[in-house]
């Protein structure tokens, strides 16, 4: 009589839950991505920040990635070493790099002076953000494996949403509640800087444990499908991994309109509080709840077009949809005469519905084009390639905004108090959009062309 032995993913009790531990710990660092933004206005005003420093500080989470290659190391690592020993590497890498973020602006340590050419302030804290930015990227990549690893085959797109949706949980608590706890935290009317960022130092070693338990339910998938080590000496990684990888056409396609679409997002959201206050009218302590509104619509519609992609299919079209939303929306943003802070909430959760689209067919596009042994690989390198416009996108914003975009500096008590007109960094943003369009465009001929099965459902 013969046996058939039933894999643990078949659970779904457990395969939810394995993604329920997974998505609290990115969601942990999706916090720490944001704690700053909305805390540009006090930055300048009580540190002396210019919004350059600002740029600089943002632009730094793709140094290391970018420059260095951690993040196609890390694929490499992920690759051949499995999901749980780089996790874990990924989870202490974060908190170190938090570490050095909090050494900053907490005053723990004097930090006069500068440090090749940036005040030490902001070369300490850009450094801590780099090494951040390596850890919550190469648990980004590490997630998307497990998520492949647990749900292939089954509800691999809903999957994806919820967690990107969980994840965003952190980036709507870090947007709408930073500015409050420094306020909270702060004394004679200026704010702690700090606090909020040692609340995320603790948010990340709870999502460590996390991440720890999580390993435990790894092992036993694997015990339940007669796995004896994690990567196999068949799957494990091969330098012509790379080169299939940087070959294949279809890749570089997703990875282009990857670094196009989350280059018109993220980075906006590291200035959209201060666009808030300076084009929209609104009170610095609450400019952050209203960027916040957009994470909130993720968590509805990311999983709700991820189960459309499952069941229906239509990936590249959903992928393009997004793409004309983007262009829309920081077009209206763009116009000067659009400036009542109702339209900017309009405008936003418009946004949220475009921040749902793309993600959750994108992600799970890629397993359709690359082969489930160098997935590890594949979202390294595309992540390498969106770290590029990461990195890049605040540090131009940064300096534009301090080299067009002033028109008034005023002082009150020796405190300045700068403000800008984000006309023209809207107008960048909204490149962004245009350039996805072609880039989903080509995607969708590829994929027409070449069979990638972008447009059929998941669940076969």
């Amino acid at each position: 009589m013969t046996t058939i032995q039933q894999s643990l993913r078949d659970s779904k009790g457990a395969r939810w839950a394995a993604l329920a531990v997974v998505s609290f710990t990115m969601m942990t660092g999706y916090y720490i991505n944001y704690v700053i933004s909305p805390l540009k206005p006090y930055l300048e005003e009580f540190m002396g920040w210019s919004s350059s420093d600002f740029g600089v500080w943002n632009s730094a989470y793709g140094w290391f990635n970018v420059f260095f290659l951690m993040l196609i190391f890390g694929g490499i690592i992920l690759d051949k070493m499995g999901v749980r020993f780089t996790g874990i590497g990924a989870s202490l890498t974060m908190i170190l790099g938090t570490a050095l973020q909090y050494i900053a602006v907490s005053n723990i340590i004097p930090l006069e002076g500068t440090i090749l050419g940036f005040k030490t302030q902001i070369a300490i804290g850009a450094l801590g953000f780099g090494i951040f930015g390596v850890g919550v990227e190469v648990a980004g990549i590490t997630v998307s494996k497990i998520i492949v690893k647990w749900f292939k085959g089954k509800e691999m797109a809903l999957a994806m949403g919820l967690e990107m949706a969980t994840a965003r949980l952190g980036t709507a608590l870090a947007l709408s509640a930073s500015a409050p706890i420094a306020l909270a935290f702060g004394m004679n009317e200026i704010p702690s800087i700090s606090a909020p960022v040692m609340l995320g130092l603790g948010l990340l070693v709870a999502g460590f444990v996390a991440f720890i338990w999580y390993t435990s339910m790894d092992k036993k998938l694997e015990k339940s499908e007669g796995v004896k080590d994690e990567v196999s000496e068949e799957d494990a990684f091969k330098v012509s991994d790379i080169l299939f990888i940087i070959t294949n056409k279809g890749f570089w396609l997703i990875a282009l309109l990857c670094v196009l679409f989350y280059s018109g997002v993220f980075p906006f959201l590291y200035y959209a509080s201060d666009l808030m206050v300076n084009k929209y009218g609104v009170d610095p302590k609450i400019a952050g709840t209203i960027p916040a509104l957009l994470p909130f619509g993720t968590i509805i519609l990311t999983p709700l077009f991820g189960n459309l992609y499952d069941r229906k299919g239509k990936g590249a079209t959903i992928m393009l949809l997004g793409s004309i939303f983007l262009l829309v929306v920081h077009s209206f943003f763009a116009i000067p005469a659009i400036d009542h802070y109702i339209i900017a909430i309009v405008l936003i959760l418009f946004l949220g519905v475009t921040f749902s689209l793309v993600p959750s067919a994108m992600w799970p596009s890629v397993p359709k084009i690359i082969p489930e042994k160098q997935l590890g690989s594949a979202y390294a390198l595309i992540f390498w390639v969106q770290n590029w416009g990461l990195m890049g996108m605040p540090l131009l914003i940064g300096w534009v905004l301090d080299k067009y975009c002033i028109i008034d500096q005023t002082v009150v008590n020796g405190v300045t108090k700068t403000t800008y007109d984000y006309t023209i960094p809207m107008i960048i943003f909204a490149s962004t959009g245009l350039l996805a369009i072609f880039m989903a465009l080509f995607l969708k001929a590829e994929d027409k062309r070449k069979g990638y099965g972008l447009e059929l459902p998941n669940i076969q």
